[in-house]
């Protein structure tokens, strides 16, 4: 993974070279509207509140976790016990970037959402409150990290979650068998190359013309901006929006030629 000052040096980059985020100059109409009615949307949702308490509970929680690390590790190293506080403090996205995917969801009125890596619970909150109509299937392969996101979905009265328990490579395939058609999908696990090319050609079949995939920490690392590179050039893929944390994918028939969008959020 990058260093602190490499990712400072690609994220300068980015924000110079980035269109500013209020639509100027996007002459694609589509990707107009979602950032003049998504990704500016400014509303404080029903929602909002009661997670991010949550989230500062969370902050607060001193409970030791043991942790087995499956993907590529975090900034502060593979540990065998972890403060929940810890965990919270350098692992869970940001309102910012979890409100967006929230509003992503309800914007477009996803009803399935599968998610890999659900971490602490909180984002996965976020994806389960944006419709009273979404399911989300969320997997976990920390034990620990799903236990507590479990109860964080319990004191928020979340019940139409299911967390998968295991490691992606085993867990996945099982997955998608079962549910054959995905909307909107979150891929936040296993920070590598190989493994974020073979998840989303695991998923790609079980995708629509109008599903999203959004793809965390594109520039975490050069495997993963090789991963997300590509993955713009994938034949099935017509859109994508670099947001520097975060990658979004579409797969529209109806755009005749390939996008790409570096957007400053």
């Amino acid at each position: 993974m990058y260093n602190q000052w490499q990712i400072a040096i690609r994220y300068l980059k980015y924000w110079i070279t980035a269109s500013n985020g209020r639509g100027h100059g996007i002459h694609s109409p589509f990707v107009f509207e979602w950032i003049t009615r998504v990704l500016q949307d400014d509303r404080k949702f029903y929602a909002y509140a009661s997670i991010e308490q949550q989230r500062e509970l969370l902050l607060h929680n001193n409970q030791l976790l043991e942790v087995k690390d499956l993907g590529a590790g975090s900034r502060s190293g593979s540990l065998l016990q972890r403060k929940v506080s810890s965990v919270a403090a350098q692992s869970l996205k940001p309102p910012k970037y979890a409100q967006l995917l929230f509003r992503m969801v309800h914007f477009y009125e996803c009803r399935q959402v599968l998610e890999l890596g659900t971490c602490l619970g909180i984002t996965t909150s976020y994806l389960s409150t944006a419709s009273d109509q979404v399911k989300v299937i969320t997997l976990e392969g920390v034990e620990a990290y799903a236990k507590t996101a479990n109860s964080v979905f319990t004191a928020l009265d979340l019940n139409q979650i299911q967390l998968v328990l295991g490691n992606f490579d085993d867990t996945l395939s099982e997955v998608l068998k079962k549910n054959p058609s995905f909307d909107f999908v979150f891929i936040d696990g296993n920070h590598r190359q190989e493994p974020t090319l073979r998840y989303f050609e695991q998923i790609l079949p079980n995708l629509h013309a109008n599903s999203m995939v959004v793809l965390d920490d594109i520039h975490w690392s050069s495997e993963m901006e090789m991963a997300w590179n590509t993955i713009r050039e994938h034949p099935s893929v017509t859109l994508t929006l670099d947001l520097f944390f975060i990658g979004i994918v579409f797969l529209r028939k109806e755009q005749q030629q390939k996008e790409h969008f570096v957007i400053r959020y």
